[in-house]
């Protein structure tokens, strides 16, 4: 057991992303800190507001636990980025990507390389996917090893 559960509560919040990575205490929300920059906040109000429709679709499956039993975050802050559907219980990263992702490769792989050294799971979902196989994308996200023990 990581020496840092047998402590206070301001333990666990300062254990770092490395200590918590394998230990399953860490990996719910109240345990996991992740980077936060709030000059996004108002972006991210904005974008759950606006919602396109994908996502709008995936949120109605996620949302109230209805997915396995999960907790998922919608327009999630992390570090400079606003990622579409975060999992704290397994730190998974849930992407919708459109059509404006085609231009976006080099972006997306930058995000992408920052969030897995953050220990998180990132996994991209089409846009068309969601719009006309969403039944099928909630069964491969059931299967998918990064939601495994669930």
């Amino acid at each position: 057991m990581n020496s840092k559960l047998n402590n206070k509560n301001t333990d666990l919040e300062r254990a770092t992303v490395e200590e918590c990575k394998d230990d399953k205490y860490c990996n719910t929300k109240k345990y996991f800190e992740l980077p936060y920059n709030p000059a996004l906040k108002e972006r991210a109000k904005e974008l759950r507001k606006a919602g396109n429709l994908s996502e709008v679709l995936f949120w109605g499956q996620v949302k109230n636990k209805q997915f396995k039993n999960l907790n998922f975050d919608r327009q999630k802050i992390i570090g400079n980025y606003i990622v579409d559907f975060y999992c704290p219980d397994y730190k998974v990263v849930i992407e919708i990507d459109g059509s404006t992702h085609d231009n976006k490769q080099e972006y997306d792989e930058q995000r992408d390389a920052y969030l897995q050294g953050l220990g998180l799971t990132v996994i991209h979902i089409l846009d068309i996917d969601i719009k006309k196989n969403l039944n099928n994308v909630m069964a491969m996200l059931c299967k998918h090893p990064a939601f495994s023990g669930f």
